[in-house]
């Protein structure tokens, strides 16, 4: 039976090692939020300038009677609720891009990255605690962003929203296991912009944030359902707008959690395995 001296020793550890650093971290990323708050507020203002063109072109093919293709797809004539629900995935998909990719090409622009890595603290970690920080944003930016929503659009749901936290929560670990893989690539190459936009887009259309994925060509339909993403937003839009879902929601929960597992297994071996390659090559300085 542990002793409450090595139960105080392990908790100890447990602080120096984990907790302190990942609160290193957001404290520096509130710091820099507090002193850029013209980034933050843009965060929010761009997601919203984007959903206006759309707001206006559901309104320009729908008729007296409301979106009536639209229904007849999805089931439902609430499109820019439709619409929002999907904003929460890319919101999320470009948070496990930028937040936790683009941090480190930051570290590495302002010449910190060299710094943090000398420290005793695990890479893993602190990578970590730049996800935490990620999330955490993102859940802010998404409050306020449904909030507006609901006055400029008109979001219209009919569940509470914790309903669909059940397959929100298993999406976004895989979402930033997914994160660690792609920190790792970052590492790699050094400069990764082009490569981010890309696979941010590429993510966000196929997954069908703005638009039913049932109506893509079926080679991209194909490619549409092999990601687990799409299931995590159709899972939510289902619950949300009482919907019919693409499959069960049993199976797409269990498609979620065996997303989750895998991911995080893969984007950790991923990231280490560049670490250690950057390492021994000593290409971690080079910029």
């Amino acid at each position: 039976m542990p002793t409450q001296r090595s139960l105080s020793g392990s908790w100890t550890e447990a602080r120096l090692n984990v907790l302190d650093p990942i609160w290193a971290v957001l404290k520096k990323d509130l710091r820099i939020m507090v002193r850029y708050p013209l980034n933050t507020i843009m965060s929010i203002v761009e997601p919203l300038m984007w959903l206006t063109p759309v707001y206006f072109l559901g309104q320009a093919f729908s008729s007296n009677a409301g979106p009536v293709g639209f229904a007849a797809t999805t089931g439902s004539s609430r499109f820019m609720s439709f619409v929002l629900l999907g904003t929460i995935t890319q919101l999320f998909i470009s948070a496990a891009f930028w937040g936790m990719g683009w941090s480190l090409r930051n570290d590495m622009t302002a010449g910190t990255l060299e710094a943090n890595w000398l420290t005793p603290t695990s890479r893993l970690v602190l990578l970590f605690g730049k996800s935490v920080s990620s999330l955490l944003r993102t859940s802010f930016n998404l409050v306020i962003i449904l909030f507006l929503g609901r006055w400029l659009f008109g979001l219209e749901i009919s569940a509470p929203f914790w309903q669909a936290t059940v397959f929100l929560f298993p999406m976004l670990v895989g979402l930033y296991g997914f994160g660690f893989a792609y920190a790792g690539i970052v590492l790699l190459l050094k400069d990764a912009n082009v490569l981010t936009d890309i696979s941010n887009f590429l993510l966000s259309t196929l997954t069908g944030s703005t638009f039913p994925v049932k109506v893509l060509p079926a080679p991209l339909l194909f490619l549409s359902l092999i990601l687990p993403m799409t299931y995590g937003l159709d899972a939510i839009r289902a619950v949300l707008l009482k919907i019919p879902p693409l499959v069960d929601l049993r199976w797409e929960f269990a498609i979620l959690c065996v997303f989750a597992v895998l991911f995080i297994w893969l984007g950790k071996s991923i990231f280490r395995r560049v670490d250690d390659h950057v390492r021994r090559t000593g290409t971690i300085s080079m910029y």
